[in-house]
C-alpha cells in the first residue's frame, strides 16, 4: 500500500512538472548550448558556430502574431546571429527551417501543446524578453522562420529567409 500511495505521488508531480513545459510563461527556458560535436546538417543549414557569427538581424515578435521584419535576405555561407525580440503579453518563439517542417512542427504543436524542446533552431521568448539563434545558412533557396505556438502559425506568425 505504501509503494501505491508513493508510485501515485510521484506520478502526480510528474504530471504537474509537464503542464509547465512550453507554453507556460512562468516556465523558466531551456537554452541551448553550442557543440560542435553535436552539429548536423539540415535541409536549411546548420547550428553555427557563435565566434563566427558575420551578421546580427533583429526582429521584433508581436501578439499580431507577426514578426518584424518577416523577411530576410543571407548569403550562402554566412553565420547569422537573430536576436528575436518579443514585444506581446504572450509567450512567443522563432523556429528556422523548411516550411515542410515547420507544417509538420505545427501540428505536432497542436497534437503536444506542451511539449518541451530546445534545438539549435529555436528560441522560445518570453514577453518584453530577447532570445537568440546562431544559424549558419549552408544551402541557397527559401526558408521560413514561424512561432510554432498552437494557434500562432496558423495566425499567420510565419517569416522567410532567402539565401541567396
Amino acid at each position: 500500500m505504501k509503494v501505491i500511495h508513493t508510485l501515485t505521488a510521484a506520478s502526480l508531480v510528474l504530471a504537474c512538472l509537464g503542464a509547465q513545459s512550453h507554453g507556460d510563461e512562468t516556465h523558466p527556458m531551456k537554452t541551448h548550448r553550442y557543440d560542435p560535436s553535436q552539429v548536423e546538417e539540415r535541409a536549411f543549414g546548420r547550428e553555427g558556430d557563435p565566434r563566427k557569427v558575420s551578421r546580427t538581424v533583429r526582429l521584433e515578435m508581436s501578439d499580431a502574431m507577426r514578426f518584424t521584419p518577416s523577411e530576410v535576405v543571407v548569403q550562402r555561407g554566412q553565420t547569422v546571429k537573430f536576436i528575436v525580440t518579443n514585444r506581446g503579453r504572450q509567450l512567443h518563439e522563432m523556429v528556422l527551417g523548411t516550411p515542410q517542417e515547420l507544417k509538420e512542427h505545427a501540428e505536432l504543436m497542436k497534437k503536444f501543446p506542451t511539449m518541451e524542446h530546445a534545438d539549435a533552431n529555436m528560441a522560445h521568448v518570453k514577453p518584453g524578453a530577447s532570445g537568440g539563434i546562431v544559424w549558419q545558412f549552408t544551402q541557397a533557396g527559401e526558408y521560413q522562420f514561424a512561432c510554432l505556438i498552437p494557434g500562432h502559425f496558423e495566425a499567420g506568425m510565419v517569416g522567410k529567409v532567402v539565401v541567396q
